[in-house]
């Protein structure tokens, strides 16, 4: 069950983006800017992760043993961070779909409501 109070909210989107992060690297290791660019360009042009939010996200996942980081080059020669997903990672990313699948399916239908309902 969701709660909605005064926290929430934050743990709501914090949660969120991490299930982002994990399922970009799902397709593979990448560098922080292809993780953005591609969360970018499958939401079409929706959803814009900021650099900020995207490194500590990056830092927690990698805190949790959910993904993993090491250096290396990028497509431009400059030095990057590479992610890759754990298979902590992977059983993370199936709970948070399967949990924000729930909750997306939850906020849709009080939003289509179409009459009130006596509970």
């Amino acid at each position: 069950m969701a709660r909605i109070g005064a926290n929430e909210p934050e743990e709501l989107l914090r949660g969120t983006l991490d299930a982002l992060v994990l399922k970009t690297l799902s397709w593979g290791p990448r560098h922080g800017y292809a993780i953005a660019r591609w969360i970018k360009h499958v939401s079409s042009d929706t959803l814009t992760v900021e650099d900020r939010a995207l490194y500590l996200a990056l830092h927690r996942l990698e805190d949790r043993g959910l993904v993993d980081g090491e250096w290396g080059l990028s497509e431009n020669n400059r030095r990057a961070k590479y992610y890759r997903l754990t298979s902590a990672g992977r059983a993370e990313l199936r709970a948070d779909a399967s949990r924000l699948a729930r909750y997306t399916a939850a906020l849709l239908a009080v939003l289509n409501s179409t009459r009130w309902e006596t509970p």
